[in-house]
């Protein structure tokens, strides 16, 4: 009977050191800001992109995660994806953000499921989905700031 070696799961958490001044985000405007400076102005008209603001407890920011890269009216969007990633850098709060690459800002009927859907699974795993935001070149358009979430 053939023996089959199962491989060990490592997690690794390591920061470098010395640690940069950490930029905290506490509203909807320095999301946005924070979000644009990484968005590729190049395709931001063309292509749209679902990103990730990864927080930690004092809404210092931990990095954004590139989720996915679509075409000209959706991208795909993977919950399990998001959460894993948040989880591995032990995030305590997310932002989530999509372009819309026609320039619109008004959130489509599965922008609001999607966000409902995410906030659902980020209460099981004590991750708050703290805003959703619409990325344009010209504005944005924030979740929790229209009480849309």
């Amino acid at each position: 009977m053939a023996h089959h070696q199962l491989r060990e799961i490592r997690i690794q958490y390591s920061l470098p050191d010395p640690q940069p001044p950490k930029t905290k985000v506490t509203n909807s405007e320095e999301a946005y800001r924070l979000l644009l400076d990484d968005w590729n102005m190049d395709v931001i008209d063309c292509q749209e992109e679902f990103k990730i603001l990864m927080l930690n407890r004092a809404h210092e920011v931990l990095g954004i995660y590139p989720q996915s890269k679509g075409g000209l009216t959706g991208t795909a969007v993977d919950v399990k994806l998001i959460f894993s990633v948040a989880l591995k850098c032990l995030a305590s709060t997310i932002i989530l953000a999509h372009n819309h690459p026609t320039g619109g800002l008004e959130p489509s009927h599965a922008d609001i499921v999607l966000t409902k859907k995410l906030q659902q699974a980020g209460k099981l795993l004590d991750i708050i989905v703290a805003d959703h935001l619409i990325v344009t070149r010209q504005g944005y358009y924030s979740f929790a700031d229209q009480g849309t979430m």
